[in-house]
């Protein structure tokens, strides 16, 4: 797993795009695993700090049972729509996939009926338009980045 800090050393470019689509919207959906294995999605913010993002929850939510039976999560950043008489001025979706490591320092939680975790990556997508095809940029820990086009 790496940090966003790891990511941006592996995957410069994709993560100065993934991260300007992020500053550009604030809210996003988490999507955790329940305990049956079905999926859950939640709304919710993220923040930078020390090279890590991260993301907070309030007690007794669902997510965070989720997220401490099984950190695997995903979370999606829609930006706005896109004029429609030109599809590439679109700023293009992220999403993001690794896991959600809870940090009990009391320090770092903004009550102590909150919740905070580091995001780890694994995956990181950034797709968008260009002219008449859609456009995939992928990073997978380990791997080089991809770009894939579709028509």
């Amino acid at each position: 797993m790496a940090s966003w800090q790891e990511f941006e050393r592996q995957a410069p470019e994709l993560a100065e795009a993934a991260r300007r689509v992020l500053d550009t919207c604030k809210h996003r959906v988490l999507a955790t695993l329940r305990k049956d294995g079905s999926p859950r999605v939640s709304g919710i913010e993220t923040t930078f700090r020390d090279g890590e993002l991260w993301t907070g929850s309030m007690s007794g939510a669902v997510k965070v049972h989720d997220l401490r039976r099984d950190p695997r999560m995903a979370i999606h950043v829609a930006s706005p729509e896109p004029d429609t008489a030109d599809p590439s001025s679109w700023e293009g979706d992220v999403k993001l996939a690794g896991r959600a490591v809870e940090v009990a320092d009391e320090a770092a939680l903004t009550s102590p009926e909150s919740h905070l975790f580091r995001i780890e990556l694994t995956e990181v997508v950034w797709t968008r338009v260009d002219g008449d095809e859609l456009v995939m940029t992928t990073w997978h820990e380990g791997a080089a980045v991809r770009e894939i086009r579709r028509k």
